[in-house]
């Protein structure tokens, strides 16, 4: 997650209304993957209403990450 790291707090930061960023330590949380099927790290999902409703895979530049959110329906105003 370390390469992802910057771009997912300045996301955070700039989508603050829109969307909520949270990181899961996989070692302090061991059942984790395996209950969302997570198989590779780094792993992005979002959930909407408690339910999953889209995962990536692996590391991506900030602007593909925002344009995952934006298909995905999380917009700015």
């Amino acid at each position: 997650m370390t390469l992802i790291a910057p771009a997912l707090e300045q996301i955070s930061e700039e989508l603050a209304d829109h969307v909520t960023v949270a990181k899961v330590n996989i070692e302090d949380s061991p059942t984790t993957p395996s209950r969302y099927g997570v198989r590779g790290i780094p792993t992005m999902m979002l959930f909407r209403g408690g339910q999953m409703t889209s995962m990536k895979v692996g590391a991506m530049p900030k602007q593909k990450i925002l344009e995952w959110l934006n298909e995905a329906g999380v917009q700015p105003a």
